[in-house]
């Protein structure tokens, strides 16, 4: 913070990041590869892996894009395990760090086996949302099929936010916090609910659901939390 000294560095402290930040990574991979894991499943006997879909199919477009989407969400939630004082702030961020890396996992795991990038190729996003707008693009859940195209998808915090997030601490800081996460779950529920209800696959169907749903509270709880500390959410 300006006008404070410097914090000494010491090689305790030198050695106790160094530290946490291994087992930081370390839990980071585990999840990954946890979600990944489950992903692979699809493919054992019995699984529901007699197709492979289409590379326009909403099955890969939906997994493409919300992994993008969601390693944003675990970005700023590592940013609020690291920052908060808060206890609710941080256990919430857990939870969301944990939970969207799991998925994320699960989803790269699946466009593994269907033999498709983790991105989209081209830089596009959303465009497997045909049925919302008639074209490449959607224009709802505040966003447009201009911007989606762009790159840039509905509740993704900008360079701009995510620099001020990590300027600012205390009450301010949780403040800011859940209103760019609130925007970033509102934003993905779009997708989650087009993909619940479109996807070919029937694994694609209910993780989608499962965000939906769990997003939909989490975003319920944040609105409370705001509203505790007298704040309110972003535009949309």
């Amino acid at each position: 913070m300006a006008g404070t000294e410097p914090e000494e560095v010491t090689p305790v402290t030198r050695g106790v990041t160094a530290t946490r930040a291994v087992v930081v990574t370390i839990a980071v991979l585990a999840v990954l590869l946890l979600g990944a894991a489950v992903g692979l499943l699809i493919q054992l006997p019995g699984a529901d892996n007699s197709t492979t879909p289409a590379r326009d199919s909403v099955d890969v477009g939906f997994s493409q894009d919300m992994a993008t989407h969601h390693l944003q969400g675990v970005q700023m939630a590592n940013i609020a395990r690291d920052k908060t004082a808060d206890p609710a702030i941080r256990q919430l961020a857990f939870d969301i760090e944990s939970t969207q890396l799991e998925q994320v996992g699960r989803m790269k795991g699946w466009l593994f086996l269907w033999g498709y990038p983790e991105q989209s190729v081209d830089g596009k996003h959303m465009w497997w949302m045909t049925g919302s707008s008639g074209t490449h693009g959607h224009d709802s859940g505040g966003g447009s099929s201009t911007s989606a195209e762009a790159g840039k998808m509905p509740g993704m915090a900008t360079a701009q936010e995510l620099s001020r997030l990590r300027s600012l601490s205390g009450v301010e800081f949780d403040v800011y916090f859940l209103q760019l996460m609130l925007r970033h779950h509102q934003g993905g529920a779009p997708m989650s609910e087009y993909a619940a209800a479109n996807a070919g696959q029937p694994v694609v169907r209910t993780l989608a659901d499962n965000m939906l749903k769990s997003q939909t509270s989490e975003s319920v709880y944040m609105t409370q939390l705001l509203t505790e500390r007298g704040a309110a959410p972003l535009p949309a």
